[in-house]
């Protein structure tokens, strides 16, 4: 599920509706982390599982972090805390890659190897949520923040729907405070919030999909010799397309929290 989609639109509106319902703190916040999985699910549902795997285990690792003396035992959790997570974040973005280049140096050596290629599919937003998990087990290790207390307010920090596919990433101090009372966007917040979402659907839309992407497809896609103008076109209209579509998805995630009261840096 991304923004720019008619389903987004329709989950967000059923997302605002429920979170501005008169009801409990703790209902509303379970509503966000399952909107937040539906969300998630939306992808490849069994991907669920490493999401849970990296928030359970990075909330009981913080923890452990926060209260530990022992240098060496603080090391460790650290380690496995780093381990764990770049070393499924490698596996998935970078396992076949290495895999390539293993088989390539195996081969130099005039051995016959050739291993049948995994078929990895690459978990959508997996460098997002494991830096967001690292950072809070970091800020454990250094006792730069208090640690979180439920696991709740903990899995929402990771799992946020917002921020969760594409950014921003964020540290512990920014968000899970505002998970801690209860909210809802003032009449400002929710204007202001739809201003951005529109303006973020916008850059991606229009500019990034629309106006750029042609430009920079038909000068990156030919075979001719181009003149230094149009390369040159095609260049910034490339370097344009890449930066709406970071900032326009990062406008339209600012927006979608402050629509819910949430405000993301």
């Amino acid at each position: 599920m991304v923004f720019n989609s008619y389903t987004f639109l329709a989950f967000f509106a059923i997302i605002l509706v429920l979170h501005n319902l008169p009801l409990s703190w703790t209902t509303k916040k379970v509503n966000l982390l399952l909107a937040s999985y539906i969300f998630y699910a939306a992808w490849n549902p069994p991907f669920i599982l490493l999401l849970w795997l990296s928030t359970v285990v990075d909330f009981y690792v913080g923890r452990a972090l926060f209260t530990q003396e022992n240098p060496h035992k603080k090391k460790l959790l650290l380690v496995i805390s780093l381990i764990g997570n770049l070393g499924m974040l490698c596996f998935f973005k970078y396992g076949t890659f290495l895999l390539d280049n293993f088989v390539l140096l195996v081969n130099a050596f005039s051995l016959d190897y050739h291993p049948a290629k995994p078929n990895i599919i690459l978990p959508a937003g997996i460098s997002f949520y494991t830096f967001t998990t690292l950072c809070y087990t970091i800020d454990m290790y250094h006792k730069k923040s208090e640690p979180v207390k439920s696991m709740l307010d903990f899995s929402l920090f990771v799992t946020f729907f917002p921020h969760l596919v594409a950014g921003p990433i964020v540290r512990p101090p920014q968000l899970v405070p505002q998970f801690e009372t209860p909210r809802t966007a003032n009449t400002k917040q929710l204007m202001d919030g739809l201003f951005l979402l529109s303006l973020g659907l916008f850059m991606k839309v229009v500019l990034a999909d629309g106006m750029l992407a042609g430009t920079a497809d038909s000068v990156f896609g030919t075979t001719d010799v181009l003149p230094a103008l149009d390369a040159w076109a095609g260049v910034l209209a490339f370097s344009g397309q890449i930066f709406f579509d970071f900032a326009g998805y990062s406008t339209c995630a600012v927006g979608v929290a402050l629509c819910l009261g949430f405000v993301l840096p």
